[in-house]
């Protein structure tokens, strides 16, 4: 059976970072583990910023699931989002784990990132929380209006007590989730393991990098200076954090969707608990618990396990899930991201 016909697992695919962490992803998903090992990439069809290989996710006969798509963007995509998106899958999902406090950043939007760095996407992204220490939280947004130079003056000082002071503080538990839209600036706890989806970019810009293993000064910024990429940061406070949190669960009752409606123009993510069924397309997956098996409409049958992650090509058709809780990742929908800033 061909890979765009039946669901692939795939292999971990964790790799170094600037931050402490990464033992829990190991232990989930059988990769290698810490110390400076804090994401895995998954589903992965671009590379981190600056490389040409890292960040990609390889199939088990060892292709690029990027090579595959391209290959095939029809099968593995389905006619609708290729007349859409073309090849591109619109979506990246990661795991995250931090044993230090991730630093105050933000991402560009996409009318940035096509002005100043000729791409088609920015960077927004939403976070599954998987496991939370007690107390722990996340900073989402500024807690009141700052200014251009206001923030410039910090990161020019090297200020970080005042910029993560400046942040809105947000508590979160395991089942959580935060939809964090491009320009809002952002940390996250030590401690506070994450399932992430975002646009399908590496795009951060550092406001503080003081006990991280980067050179903000001379990476912080995208290449485009502090002054210039300071444009994309939004001053403002959330006006509606509530809108943006959910406290969804991760285990039992009906299939749901974890995330904030005003994140279907960039992806979707939906719970599957113990048996269900989803719709044809591609698809991300990760499985959160239990044991048992993926059926697709193509007659695939796939066994898979807590810490199980797979891709699903559209041409599989719709597929069932017994025995386990699953998170499937999607991209988005043509005609929501139609008018997705």
């Amino acid at each position: 059976m061909s890979h765009t016909s039946t669901p692939i697992l795939l292999p971990p695919n964790q790799f170094p970072h600037f931050y402490r962490g990464g033992d829990r992803i190991g232990a989930l998903r059988g990769g290698p583990g810490g110390p400076m090992r804090p994401e895995e990439w998954i589903g992965s069809t671009v590379t981190r910023a600056g490389e040409q290989v890292s960040g990609l996710s390889v199939l088990p006969d060892g292709t690029l699931l990027r090579d595959a798509v391209a290959a095939d963007p029809l099968a593995w995509l389905g006619p609708e989002h290729v007349a859409a998106f073309g090849e591109s899958t619109e979506i990246l999902v990661k795991l995250l784990d931090p044993d230090q406090r991730l630093p105050v950043h933000f991402h560009p939007d996409k009318a940035f990132a096509r002005r100043h760095l000729a791409l088609d996407h920015g960077k927004t992204e939403a976070w599954i929380v998987l496991e939370a220490p007690d107390g722990g939280g996340v900073g989402l947004g500024f807690a009141e209006a700052m200014t251009k130079a206001q923030v410039l003056d910090m990161v020019t000082r090297r200020d970080a007590v005042s910029l993560l002071r400046s942040l809105h503080r947000q508590a979160v538990r395991p089942g959580d989730t935060i939809l964090v839209p491009a320009g809002v600036p952002h940390a996250i706890d030590a401690g506070v393991f994450v399932l992430e989806l975002q646009e399908p970019t590496d795009l951060s810009a550092l406001l503080e990098w003081e006990g991280f293993a980067v050179d903000g000064e001379l990476d912080g910024h995208l290449g485009l200076g502090f002054p210039t990429v300071l444009d994309a940061l939004r001053y403002e406070p959330v006006a509606d954090v509530d809108a943006l949190v959910r406290a969804t669960g991760l285990t039992g009752g009906e299939a749901r969707s974890l995330l904030s409606d005003r994140a279907d123009g960039y992806f979707r993510a939906d719970l599957v608990p113990g048996t269900g069924r989803v719709d044809a397309g591609f698809a991300v997956a990760l499985v959160l618990s239990g044991a048992g098996d993926v059926t697709t409409e193509s007659g695939a049958v796939l066994e898979v396990g807590r810490g199980s992650a797979f891709v699903v090509p559209w041409s599989a058709g719709g597929w069932v899930v017994d025995g386990v809780d699953v998170v499937v990742c999607r991209p988005p929908l043509p005609e929501a991201a139609a008018g997705a800033p």
